[in-house]
């Protein structure tokens, strides 16, 4: 059985949760304050992606770090073309560690327009997904964002993704179809079961052959995901944790059965640079051991 086989069935069936380990050039420097090192810690673009990928380094080669209950890992392209421990990142997290990698693809987003914000354009997709898979790559992540109940915004959204994610499926790769819906919306709830509708309707258009996996906002009504969950075509829903506390994301991703996390900021919530090593591997134990109980139901 070849890894990509062996992957999409770990995917499939085995408890646990996403590493989202894939913040990109705006994220970066508030996720590494959060971690304890400020901007005078490098120069330009090149230190902070230095700094970044010793912390994410850090995270992945942890003992607690591992395929028993963290099944998969997003990267950014920067984290991919670097290695750890002497091997690519992909080939270690898959051979080491036996967490299947996932690439961020997205090239960051469009200015808002009816209530949401499409990814921007994507020219060099092909040649990045060629790499991607050259290295070892399971699948991608693209990001869009819907701030408002507005039907027409949603649709696009939703017609942007699918049709991107049909081209990761022709190059051989996983897509995760994310149209974040913003928390401090105060049409969530509204935007949400409109999602829904979208997303089947989309998932339905598409061929037996087509599988993709959905990363959605925990909803504001339980389990309102379930037809999603359960089609055909979906390999796994994920959920993002999208700003909330840790504690908060894995009280709503319990309530939300057959959805796991895909967390980023929930993940490294208390981990510092500072830290001895015997601590930043108590800490995040307890990180990773809370997020895969919660994404048990």
């Amino acid at each position: 059985m070849n890894n990509f086989n062996q992957q999409l069935e770990k995917i499939k069936t085995q408890p646990g949760f996403i590493a989202a380990l894939d913040q990109s050039g705006g994220s970066t420097p508030k996720a590494l304050q959060q971690y304890g090192v400020e901007s005078d810690a490098w120069k330009n673009d090149e230190g902070m992606y230095g700094v970044v990928h010793e912390m994410r380094s850090r995270i992945m080669t942890s003992p607690s770090f591992t395929g028993e209950r963290v099944i998969g890992a997003i990267l950014f392209e920067n984290t991919m073309d670097r290695d750890v421990a002497q091997k690519t990142t992909a080939e270690y997290l898959w051979d080491v560690k036996q967490v299947v990698p996932f690439l961020k693809v997205d090239k960051g987003l469009a200015d808002e327009e009816n209530g949401v914000q499409l990814m921007k354009a994507m020219p060099q997709l092909e040649q990045l997904l060629s790499k991607a898979k050259a290295k070892g790559i399971f699948g991608t992540k693209m990001r869009s964002v819907i701030k408002l109940a507005n039907e027409q915004g949603i649709n696009a959204v939703v017609e942007q993704q699918f049709s991107v994610a049909k081209q990761i499926i022709a190059a051989g790769l996983m897509p995760i179809i994310e149209p974040e819906i913003d928390i401090h919306s105060k049409e969530k709830a509204q935007a949400e079961q409109m999602l829904q509708k979208a997303l089947i309707a989309a998932l339905n258009e598409l061929t037996s052959d087509q599988q993709v996996m959905l990363k959605v906002t925990l909803p504001e009504v339980e389990n309102s995901y379930t037809d999603c969950i359960n089609h055909d075509n979906v390999v796994k829903v994920v959920a993002l944790s999208g700003g909330y506390d840790r504690e908060h994301a894995n009280r709503r991703l319990t309530a939300n059965k057959g959805i796991i996390a895909s967390f980023s900021r929930a993940l490294s919530q208390g981990l510092l640079a500072q830290q001895s090593d015997s601590d930043f591997d108590a800490t995040i134990n307890t990180s990773i051991e809370a997020i895969y109980q919660a994404s048990k139901t």
